[in-house]
């Protein structure tokens, strides 16, 4: 089954499954400003959503992977939470947010329904920082989307997360078919090698453990604390054995794909 999807900048995507308009993680600040993220940690926004806000059009869900970080919900995509039918995004996340938030934690589900579609959402774990420093930064969701008609299997978006063998249990429970996945390797100095979201390489690991028949990378783009470009990541995709699965969408341009 085709759908289309729009990636507008960091990883903020609209997907359009039938007649449903799901849109992740909405970032859509100007560029320039500054913003903390607590224990000393603070980055600037480089570059400009692919699409403004108020062109978007109706948004049926929002898929949150986490709300504390403005580099995933800034105070322009907040705005647009009560607009949505629903939030669904982590449990901790929906007691902040209240309103028509939906938490859910690991493996729960909650479906979205339009009369031409019906889709399963599940939460899938993730770790927003190495060495454990994500029991201090906080809970962060991925989301494993499910409906009649699928290709290849399920399309997981990872959230922000790095590796972790946790991850390799969204394998044994889904066949995955096509996987969303946070890279940038998201790092700032003053915490030394702790990193927060996924490099290339452990991407690689992931594609590995799950085996998608296609791999979308986002998040790597638009932020001073991302410390991987996505030539970068390019580059090592391109060495490894999985080079043929990656497809990079342009930014704000809509992509018809299999799922």
């Amino acid at each position: 089954m085709n759908i289309r999807l729009t990636h507008i900048g960091t990883a903020t995507m609209l997907l359009e499954i039938g007649s449903l308009r799901l849109l992740t993680d909405p970032v859509f600040d100007p560029a320039g400003g500054r913003y903390f993220f607590g224990y000393g940690t603070h980055s600037v926004k480089l570059s400009e959503p692919a699409i403004r806000a108020e062109n978007l059009g109706r948004l049926d869900a929002i898929l949150l992977s986490h709300d504390h970080h403005e580099d995933n919900l800034d105070r322009a995509g907040r705005a647009l939470l009560p607009l949505a039918g629903k939030v669904i995004t982590t449990s901790a996340g929906a007691k902040r947010l209240k309103g028509n938030a939906i938490g859910l934690k690991a493996w729960q589900s909650t479906i979205l329904e339009a009369q031409d579609i019906k889709i399963t959402v599940t939460a899938a774990p993730a770790h927003h920082g190495t060495l454990g420093s994500h029991l201090i930064v906080g809970e962060t969701t991925g989301f494993i989307l499910q409906w009649e008609g699928q290709t290849h299997g399920a399309l997981y978006i990872s959230g922000d997360t790095v590796w972790f063998n946790g991850l390799r249990e969204i394998g044994q429970r889904f066949r995955v078919g096509t996987a969303i996945l946070h890279i940038g390797a998201a790092r700032f100095p003053i915490l030394g090698p702790v990193r927060f979201t996924l490099n290339a390489r452990e991407a690689v690991q992931i594609i590995h453990a799950l085996q998608p028949q296609r791999v979308i990378p986002i998040h790597y783009e638009g932020w001073e604390h991302f410390k991987e470009t996505g030539t970068a990541a390019k580059q090592v995709f391109e060495a490894s054995d999985i080079k043929e699965k990656i497809l990079w969408l342009p930014l704000g341009k809509p992509a018809d794909v299999d799922i």
